[in-house]
């Protein structure tokens, strides 16, 4: 397996499958010696509360180019901890916070009942996390490895093991909940507001609380630690400070001083947690390499194309087969059927990011069907052209449809497919949104150039003229849907931004733009507009 693809999410549920514990170590760059056979490129999307890996989503995605010199290996604690009665674990995607699962009885069981701060401090001193900063109930999408449940625990507080407290009792569980606790060493990072989780708002959690950090002394070194910790490849910018608007809660990092080469933004220098003047005006954003990005050029229909490694490119057509685009259709909310063929490319000079995209039954978004590597094509300049409608008896966009957070089920979006008519080329004219079924125009009441800049960005066009108003380019069908939309500018998509729905509006205000053209430039470009 490349190291590129793996985790220590992944490499906790192997452990646990293989019945050695937990993970202490992810050590890559063929760290046990060189192995035999192909290099798997298949990225295994663990939550890190699974007991098998085959129960993980896999992405069969070249994240990376791979040699021998990059394989991955695992170090767990020892299948000694799994064998001692009141050993703890938490089934979540942190070591430090989750649903408690005690071992007991040669079985790993749920923790069932009440637990109060003494229990929990109890299991965080034993699981080297520090103090229970909260204890909650949480309903589990499945259980651990039976469906018996521990009750009884009563602590003190002061033991060092839960073996100390009184003897638990075990029963069949009757109810889903299960406790789960928070521990004061618990840290975490993520990026929020970006339109997937390789780009957005710099959030990191710390005593139990999600904060943000500020951009004093931030720079692309720092954003690169970011992007490597959560794997998602290279800094391609660290955008101006709010970029992707103000958080909420403590600013919790401030004067973060990373050279570039650490694996986690812990391992950087900073100022004291918690300890600076900033305010969420200064909140630090990071785009990293795998953000990607999907379109069809006319909303739900026209080209497709996906945005990689700052760059909006093609999607080769090489036989693509109907069950593919109509996966595409459904994830873009454009309805639950699709007719694909072939066309020419709309700007010659862009790349041709993907070829032989081939869906499985079982994927449930783009990104997990199988292909060929990033940029390696057979394309000829036959690139992929779709149309996605409804069927006569489910007329209605995917967000109406049977959608899951489930693994292999149809994911839920918040896509909104956009589209102008009425202007010259693709780039401009009146704004229409894909909403139940059908296109519906925009209000123009408070509409401006910062939603206008907005609109320009994701159809991927470049600012011109800009915002319109009072029917410029005519009234459509009269059907108004979105109002009062009030962007910073900086959005990148349309429904990052304020806005109402079915709010009053006078019918021939309708909102429209004026864009010069197709834009193929990188997104750090496209931000200094």
């Amino acid at each position: 397996v490349c190291d590129a693809c793996w985790d220590s999410r992944a490499s906790n549920v192997l452990c646990r499958q293989l019945g050695c514990g937990t993970a202490v170590a992810v050590p890559g760059q063929t760290w046990f010696g060189n192995g035999n056979g192909p290099i798997s490129h298949d990225v295994f999307d663990c939550r890190g509360n699974e007991t098998r890996l085959s129960q993980c989503a896999v992405s069969s995605w070249s994240r990376a180019a791979c040699s021998r010199e990059q394989e991955a290996g695992v170090i767990c604690t020892g299948s000694v901890l799994s064998t001692l009665d009141g050993t703890v674990r938490l089934a979540g995607e942190s070591e430090c916070g989750g649903p408690v699962e005690v071992y007991y009885q040669e079985t790993w069981s749920r923790v069932g009942g009440s637990w109060s701060s003494r229990e929990a401090s109890v299991a965080c001193r034993q699981l080297g996390c520090g103090s229970a900063v909260q204890v909650y109930s949480s309903s589990p999408s499945g259980t651990g490895a039976s469906d018996v449940c521990l009750t009884g625990f009563e602590c003190s507080g002061r033991e060092s093991h839960l073996v100390n407290c009184s003897t638990p009792h075990n029963l069949t569980c009757s109810s889903r909940e299960r406790v789960s606790i928070v521990c004061s060493n618990r840290r975490s990072l993520r990026l929020v507001g970006g339109g997937g989780r390789c780009a957005g708002r710099v959030e990191v959690l710390h005593d139990g609380s999600w904060g943000t950090v500020c951009d004093d002394s931030w720079d692309l070194e720092d954003a690169q630690v970011v992007c490597r910790q959560l794997q998602c490849g290279t800094a391609l910018s660290a955008p101006l400070p709010s970029f992707f608007g103000p958080g909420n809660g403590p600013v919790w990092l401030d004067e973060v001083g990373c050279v570039g080469n650490e694996t986690s933004l812990w391992d950087c220098p900073t100022a004291r947690w918690g300890q600076t003047d900033c305010g969420h005006k200064e909140d630090v954003g990071v785009v990293c390499s795998e953000f990607k990005e999907m379109r069809l050029s006319e909303g739900c229909s026209g080209n497709l194309e996906v945005f990689y490694n700052g760059t909006w490119g093609n999607v080769c057509w090489n036989g693509m087969e109907e069950d593919t685009a109509t996966l595409i259709c459904q994830e873009l909310n454009c309805g639950n059927t699709s007719k694909v063929s072939q066309t020419g490319p709309r700007v010659e000079s862009a790349p041709n990011w993907l070829d032989h995209v081939q869906c499985r039954p079982h994927d449930s978004t783009l990104w997990q069907c199988p292909s060929a590597p990033w940029g390696e094509n057979k394309c000829d300049k036959t690139v992929a052209l779709l149309n996605c409608a409804a069927e006569e008896d489910e007329n209605e966009p995917r967000s109406k449809l049977s959608c899951s957070s489930a693994k292999n089920q149809r994911s839920c979006t918040n896509h909104w497919p956009l589209r102008v008519v009425g202007g010259a080329g693709g780039c401009s004219g009146r704004l229409e949104v894909f909403h139940g079924g059908s296109w519906r125009s925009v209000c123009g009441d408070s509409w401006d150039m910062m939603d206008a800049r907005v609109v320009c960005r994701q159809l991927g066009c470049v600012l011109g003229q800009g915002a319109h108003g009072n029917a410029t380019f005519g009234t459509g069908n009269g059907t108004l849907w979105l109002t009062e939309v009030n962007c910073r500018g900086t959005e990148l998509h349309l429904w990052d931004c304020p806005h109402s729905v079915h709010s009053s509006c006078r019918s021939q205000n309708q909102a429209g733009v004026t864009c010069t053209g197709l834009a193929h430039c990188r997104y750090r470009l496209l931000w200094t507009v």
